[in-house]
């Protein structure tokens, strides 16, 4: 009985950050779905029609809020019954193709891939090529290559999906991928490219109609890829950073959401 206060008190305390955040901010805001129902279509369902029904009780349209969730077959597959029902998908934790493959299909309003956890991984599993990764260009950044990719193929056969870069770790990350649908900068990088501490400015690199390279073609990015459950869970296994970050992920916001329920409990008792 406890537990289930706390967890509704938790949900009233997201969507109360989200709240004021809409009072200041014109577009969206996302809430998240816990961690611990990305392996649960329905339930994750459940909890982003209550999430939905939260604001709209406050006065805020369905239209201003994105429903964030793991980008993992379970939870891709409950975006696409949410969208379906006009309740827009932010799928986050994304760091493989695949993944930004179903979430397309799925018809996700946005996905979040990480650039720079997608840096960290590859500096840690090849030391030896750390200097080439961190080039100035940004060029040979893996996160910013998988960013790019992502944009292109999704470009190329019309998806509407929103592409958001996040999660940088330098602002030559950024200018690579200037032209992204979306980026979220922090304040540190705003102010390193509003100055242009290293004396650049910023072009953009990424256009709608920019098409396929022969090397994307090559790479078969000019045909459309259709992933079921079983060809989506062997290419995500394929792809060990893939797996590993998203593990890794889902375990981190779980661990933040235990600390917030925690601390709700506490409160509770006191």
């Amino acid at each position: 009985m406890l537990m289930e206060v706390v967890d509704e008190v938790c949900d009233q305390l997201a969507v109360s950050f989200g709240i004021e955040i809409l009072k200041i901010v014109p577009g969206y805001v996302s809430t998240e779905v816990n961690a611990n129902l990305s392996f649960d279509t329905e339930a994750s369902i459940a909890k982003a029609k209550k999430i939905i029904a939260m604001y709209e009780k406050a006065g805020y349209k369905k239209e201003r809020v994105l429903v964030k969730l793991g980008s993992t077959w379970e939870s891709i597959q409950a975006c696409a019954q949410l969208e379906k029902q006009g309740i827009a998908c932010n799928m986050t934790l994304l760091f493989s193709f695949c993944q930004a493959v179903a979430c397309a299909e799925a018809g996700a309003t946005l996905i979040s891939p990480f650039v720079g956890r997608i840096l960290d991984w590859f500096k840690k599993a090849n030391p030896d090529r750390v200097a080439e990764y961190e080039d100035p260009s940004g060029e040979q950044d893996p996160g910013v290559l998988s960013v790019k990719k992502i944009y292109r193929y999704y470009r190329f056969h019309g998806y509407k999906t929103i592409v958001m870069g996040a999660s940088f770790r330098n602002a030559s990350e950024i200018k690579a991928l200037a032209g992204c649908d979306k980026l979220t900068i922090g304040p540190k990088f705003l102010d390193e490219l509003e100055h242009k501490v290293d004396g650049a400015s910023v072009e953009r690199k990424l256009f709608a109609d920019m098409g396929l390279s022969e090397a994307d073609k090559k790479e078969g990015l000019a045909t459309k890829v259709r992933l079921d459950e079983k060809a989506f869970r062997w290419a995500l296994n394929e792809d060990q950073m893939g797996t590993e970050k998203l593990s890794e992920g889902l375990r981190g916001f779980q661990k933040d959401f235990l600390k917030l329920q925690d601390i709700v409990k506490k409160q509770l008792l006191a």
